[in-house]
């Protein structure tokens, strides 16, 4: 399957082992050496309508994605290792 990046955005990210619904594609990391899909980014949902930030983004890696459909991403999770801190942006 070909996809756009710009398809990629705003798809629904569903847990595969729970049916939990991480959130929606936001952002995706590429590399650019080698031109492949590197991880999924979902960004925290905002804190108090977000004048106090955000929670921390999902990055879920490539190995992690079981499929990619019209309208949701699937995605194997550990219930323990979501969400998955990261830095936060600047």
């Amino acid at each position: 399957m070909v996809c756009r990046i710009d398809e990629l955005r705003n798809k629904q990210v569903v847990c595969i082992r729970d049916g939990r619904v991480l959130g929606y594609i936001s952002d995706i990391e590429l590399d650019t050496e080698k031109g492949t899909l590197t991880s999924l980014i979902i960004y925290g949902r905002p804190k108090a309508f977000g004048l106090i930030g955000r929670e921390d983004d999902i990055v879920i890696p490539f190995e992690d994605i079981e499929v990619i459909g019209p309208e949701t991403v699937l995605v194997r999770c550990d219930v323990l290792s979501f969400p998955a801190p990261r830095k936060k942006r600047t």
